[in-house]
């Protein structure tokens, strides 16, 4: 059974007096597959712009903006409505010779993983290798799935979820020396872990529905760094909340033989299901950034920003296709 959702996400820079801007990418497009149909699809910009659509190296749909004017306001409205299909990606089939672990990828798969399988923090991979034995067998085999879902589980349980405005990503040393990060440092330190044991892993960013969100709050306004969109009143520690929610969402891929590219989150432990938007996958966490770009101008003119998330789950009924834009094609 399939679910619709509607997604907005408002970002607005602003500054001291008018600046000239430079040329902005913007990644908010869902990535339409099998299991997401997107209905419909808008970008709006502030102030007049021009804009084309390409596919970066990993045939994510980018957005070039082209600001025509300066301004000391810069504003980018981002909407789409999807149906979501879901998929129980735990179930699907994994090749015998994949089932248990360790296994080795093809000769054909490993050219085409290449990418993927590198350590982006090799002088980390002594700490995050002692920190993933405990979920290991002592000796003989274990199921392939298990790990993943082990190392899932675990961060899920032993680290606290913090939320930081800062930009960037923690290095998964660091991660682990803190016992806290964001869902993008959870979502590279299991990559690095599960590349250090020789799976193909790639960064995940979109967005995250949460049922509990669905009352008719308004979102939070994040200022000055990254959009957390969280309530005041919520506990990280308490097993029953979902984190991350009401702001961009990450998480990771690992290619299974068989199953194909199965989704982990390990800030929440989902496994596919209609609760994960894609948006755009990468290999390193600073080449999904939702919003890229420059200004010219003073140092002291840039006042800050403000980003707010909204993912509302919408009745059949009002997820009609747009005629102007059918199936939200730029």
């Amino acid at each position: 059974m399939s679910v619709f959702i509607e997604v907005e996400h408002l970002t607005t820079y602003r500054y001291a007096k008018p600046v000239q801007l430079s040329p902005h990418k913007v990644m908010f497009r869902p990535r339409a597959a099998h299991d997401i149909r997107v209905l419909r699809a808008s970008l709006d910009v502030s102030p007049l712009f021009r804009k084309h659509w390409v596919h970066d190296v990993f045939s994510n749909s980018v957005a070039i903006i082209e600001l025509l004017e300066p301004a000391d306001e810069l504003r980018f409205d981002a909407r789409f409505t999807i149906e979501h299909f879901g998929e129980h990606n735990l179930e699907l089939p994994v090749d015998p010779e994949a089932r248990d672990y360790p296994f080795e990828y093809s000769a054909d798969d490993r050219l085409d993983l290449s990418p993927y399988l590198p350590l982006q923090y090799p002088e980390d991979a002594g700490v995050v290798s002692n920190w993933v034995k405990q979920f290991l067998p002592a000796r003989g085999i274990i199921h392939t799935r298990d790990i993943l879902r082990n190392i899932t589980n675990g961060i899920r349980s032993d680290f606290r979820y913090s939320a930081r405005e800062t930009m960037g990503t923690q290095r998964p040393a660091e991660t682990l020396s803190l016992g806290s990060g964001t869902c993008r440092d959870f979502a590279l330190l299991m990559i690095e872990a599960a590349r250090g044991l020789g799976f193909a892993a790639r960064f995940v960013s979109g967005y995250l529905y949460d049922a509990s969100l669905d009352d008719g709050t308004p979102p939070v306004a994040a200022s000055s760094g990254l959009q957390q969109g969280i309530r005041q009143t919520e506990s990280f520690d308490d097993e029953t909340v979902t984190r991350g929610a009401g702001a961009t969402h990450a998480w990771l891929h690992v290619y299974l033989p068989g199953a194909g590219w199965v989704p982990f989150d390990p800030t929440n432990t989902l496994f596919g299901g209609t609760d994960l938007i894609r948006v755009a996958y990468t290999r390193t966490p600073e080449q999904a950034a939702p919003i890229s770009g420059g200004w010219f101008g003073d140092g002291g003119d840039y006042l800050g920003m403000t980003v707010q998330v909204s993912v509302r789950r919408i009745d059949a009924e009002m997820a009609t296709i747009d005629p102007e834009e059918p199936f939200g094609e730029p």
